[in-house]
Order: structure tokens, then C-alpha cells, then sequence
């Protein structure tokens, strides 16, 4: 009997998150594990604390576009369908929590820079995910 059947894998579009997929590949394969792709982006308002004076929804279009895209070419080279690609907007560690919950997901797959020290942790995405979530959650060291 397989320990994990759904692993959810976030991941941040970088070119770091192919070094995360390889490794959600071989674990879900490994486990006979479906996955599904997630990629939160971030309201473009929240780099600039809601103070702009312009409508940002045109830009905000097309980062999801751009995002939807790009998952959708990882998603056919990791061999994942549509339905388990998935885009969304908000705030990272709660979309991810939301997510957990809504596709019944038992592993979190993220990517970690693996910065030293406990404060360099405290704002990361890995690290709200960490202890947010009702499931496990397994950090990617990316190099």
C-alpha cells in the first residue's frame, strides 16, 4: 500500500522548478502517486501595499496568462493533465492550504533555498506552507 496517492507540488515558475518536478516525478511515480501542479501568483497590488492609483487588472491578465502557460509546458512534460494544473491568485501559503484541503492532497512538495539560520525561514513560502498544512510537507533543496 502506497504512504501517498495525491502530491500536491508547488512550484514558483523559476528556472529552479524542473529540480523540484524531477524529484515530484520520481516520488509520485515511485508511490503510484498522482500530482498536481500548482502555482500561486501573487496579486501584483501586494508588491506596492495596495497604494496604486492605476487599474492593474490588464497587467495582472497577463502574469496569470504568462502562468498558465508555463505550467501547462510542465505540465505536458511531467506527464500531468489539465485538470491537475492549476493556477490561482493570492497569497502563496494560503492558496496552498486551501489547495491541500480542496484536492485532498497527503504530501506538500515545495522548493527551499535552504538559507541558514531560523530568520531567514520565517518568511519563506516553504515555511508557512510547513506549518500551516494538515499534511506532510517535503522541501526540495534547490541548488
Amino acid at each position: 500500500m502506497s504512504v501517498y496517492k495525491k502530491m500536491l507540488v508547488a512550484i514558483d515558475l523559476t528556472e529552479e522548478a524542473p529540480q523540484v518536478l524531477d524529484k515530484a516525478r520520481a516520488m509520485s511515480d515511485a508511490h503510484g502517486a498522482n500530482l498536481v501542479l500548482v502555482h500561486v501568483v501573487e496579486p501584483v497590488g501586494y508588491a506596492y501595499g495596495g497604494d496604486i492609483p492605476m487599474d492593474l487588472t490588464e497587467l495582472q491578465d497577463q502574469l496569470d496568462k504568462a502562468a498558465r502557460e508555463q505550467l501547462a509546458a510542465y505540465g505536458e512534460k511531467y506527464g500531468v493533465d489539465k485538470a491537475n494544473q492549476i493556477v490561482t491568485v493570492g497569497r502563496p501559503e494560503s492558496e496552498i492550504h486551501r489547495l491541500v484541503k480542496e484536492h485532498a492532497a497527503d504530501l506538500v512538495i515545495v522548493g527551499s533555498h535552504g538559507r541558514k539560520g531560523f530568520q531567514l525561514l520565517l518568511g519563506s513560502t516553504a515555511n508557512g506552507v510547513l506549518h500551516g498544512t494538515e499534511c506532510d510537507v517535503l522541501a526540495i533543496r534547490i541548488r
